[in-house]
Order: structure tokens, then C-alpha cells, then sequence
């Protein structure tokens, strides 16, 4: 087995890496880090949380083998607000409810259209 520090970055084609940006900015908090003439790329909210924003408008927001990704509340309450500023953002919500008593999920799309879910447990 090779040792890892797990899952580190997802790479995104985007219509514009500016929207991305600014969408994942409001809503998780991203930092930018690097950026070329097309793409960008931003860490966190994790410690080794990387996104990667690559220009390719014609394929943006396609699916392929992967259906969603996925942010981990640290706080049950949150979701609503969650939703609102994915709203607010410039994405949708798509659904929402719960895994059980207590485990909130909502499933959004950024403007691109990829679906992330929002959720705790």
C-alpha cells in the first residue's frame, strides 16, 4: 500500500475560471494560489484541499465517471445557510433533506452545473 494524504485536488473544466473562482470563494471560501492564462487553481477549505479551474468551456459541467463531490459540514446548523449562499453565488439547489435525524445534506450545481454535495455526519 502506498501511503497518501488522501484525496487532494479535483480538477473542473470550466466555461470561465473567474466565475469558479469567485463562486467557490463566496461559498467555501477558497483561497487562489496559482493561476496560468487558462486556469486557476485554489486551496482549501481543507488543509489539502486543492481545486483546479481549467478553461474548456465545450466541456464544462459534462459529466463523465464522476457523479458529484462533496463538502463536509463541521456544523449541522449550517446548511441552510449553505444553501443560501450557493444561491447567492450564482448556483442552484438541486435537493435536499437528511440522512437521518441531525444529518442534513443538500445537493447544488455551480454555475457549470457540477453537483456538489453539501452535508453533515
Amino acid at each position: 500500500m502506498v501511503k497518501t494524504h488522501g484525496l487532494t485536488h479535483v480538477g473542473l473544466k470550466v466555461a470561465d475560471p473567474e466565475r469558479s473562482l469567485r463562486f467557490y470563494r463566496d461559498v467555501f471560501g477558497v483561497v487562489e494560489y496559482y493561476r496560468d492564462d487558462d486556469s486557476i487553481q485554489v486551496q482549501g477549505p481543507g488543509p489539502h484541499d486543492v481545486l483546479a479551474f481549467e478553461r474548456e468551456a465545450e466541456q464544462a459541467g459534462k459529466r463523465g465517471g464522476i457523479e458529484h463531490f462533496g463538502f463536509r459540514l463541521t456544523d449541522p446548523g449550517d446548511i441552510d445557510l449553505a444553501v443560501d449562499e450557493v444561491q447567492r453565488a450564482g448556483g442552484r439547489l438541486l435537493r435536499r433533506g437528511e440522512f437521518g435525524p441531525g444529518l442534513p445534506f443538500a445537493y447544488v450545481a455551480d454555475p457549470d452545473g457540477y453537483e456538489i454535495e453539501i452535508w453533515f455526519e
